[in-house]
């Protein structure tokens, strides 16, 4: 399935230039007035123009390369992820080109074009915490690009997306909380843009409910940069320090948040879990050896890489248009260790 391209003479039928001025006018020639230049350049941009021989093998389905947008590579959960998707590209015979995002959106649109300037095949994206708007992915899924979303997927754009069980993880998560006799639960996460925290927010309440507990929206904080923001984490905790029946417990709803909740509640000599229990999804390999150790609920990163590289490979390869789309959704597992073991009571 090949990405529709233009090409320079594509460009000078549609203006009624001359090839010859389409090609100086992109390479910023003094012989081409600014005025041609402008009117070149923006219809070029536009309509997805990329220099040639990029057009070319994107036309001949070619290129053999595959672009990755995460947030960042320095996460555990993102880091299992990229793992997965190599280990079935390169044998596929495909490179694999990674960007970050750093929960910017601007930096992700930015990021994205790129990659269609590299002549990627194809794309493997989990949005930024800061990105509310897919514009920039729906002009080039509608122009034949194949994409693929796993983690954090938007629903605007109907294509194969591959997510862990997010609900049903938040879900266990809060129950074995309630089970080891917490009752006051907060829960903090990440943006309400996207797709994770809406999923594990409705995990969170849906234990809560099952058990007669109201939902107390005093308990819910949200950090609009997945734990990027240091800042953001401390004045999330102060906050639930601080009010009246604070919590007894902390769900946290991303790997970063987990981490940096339990240094800051070491760093405020808050005792875990004789004080406030913590559990939180973490894909993070030292969740034994910290002290207390944390009980997380692991996300199969390895897994999700895997399924959404096949999923990808499957659209770009494929014969005709591909149609038809799945969600595939796998399993989260929750593992129990001391901190959110019953706290002793008087």
């Amino acid at each position: 399935m090949n990405f529709e391209a233009i090409t320079i003479k594509d460009i000078a039928t549609a203006l009624g230039l001359s090839v010859s001025t389409v090609s100086k006018a992109l390479s910023d020639s003094y012989e081409i007035s600014e005025k041609t230049k402008k009117i070149v350049i923006e219809y070029a941009e536009e309509h997805n123009y990329r220099p040639n021989p990029i057009a070319k093998s994107l036309k001949q389905g070619n290129s053999k390369s595959i672009g990755i947008v995460v947030s960042t590579i320095d996460n555990q959960f993102f880091s299992q992820v990229i793992n997965g998707i190599e280990s079935i590209a390169y044998s596929k015979g495909y490179n694999v080109i990674i960007t970050q995002t750093h929960e910017s959106f601007e930096l992700e649109a930015l990021n994205v074009k790129h990659l269609t300037y590299r002549s990627v095949d194809g794309i493997l994206i989990s949005l930024s915490t800061e990105t509310s708007d897919v514009e920039h992915l729906k002009s080039l899924h509608k122009k034949g690009l194949p994409i693929v979303f796993f983690d954090r997927i938007s629903e605007e754009i109907n294509t194969h997306k591959v997510i862990a069980d997010n609900f049903n993880g938040a879900f266990e998560g809060t129950q074995h909380l309630l089970d080891s006799g917490y009752k006051r639960i907060a829960h903090i996460t990440s943006s309400p843009d996207i797709s994770i925290t809406r999923e594990r927010l409705k995990g969170y309440t849906k234990a809560l409910e099952d058990r007669g507990i109201a939902f107390n929206e005093d308990y819910v904080k949200y950090c609009m940069h997945g734990g990027r923001d240091l800042d953001e984490i401390k004045s999330a905790l102060n906050d639930l320090l601080t009010i009246e029946n604070r919590p007894d417990a902390i769900f946290t709803a991303s790997d970063r948040i987990t981490t940096t909740t339990l240094l800051l509640l070491q760093q405020m000599k808050v005792k875990i879990p004789d004080e406030i229990a913590l559990l939180g999804f973490t894909n993070t390999q030292l969740a034994d050896a910290l002290n207390p150790s944390l009980s997380t609920i692991y996300q199969p990163g390895f897994e999700i890489g895997k399924n959404a590289i096949e999923m990808l490979i499957s659209i770009i390869e494929s014969k005709r248009p591909v149609t038809e789309f799945e969600t595939r959704v796998l399993p989260t597992q929750l593992y129990i260790r001391n901190s959110s073991s019953p706290a002793k009571r008087d």
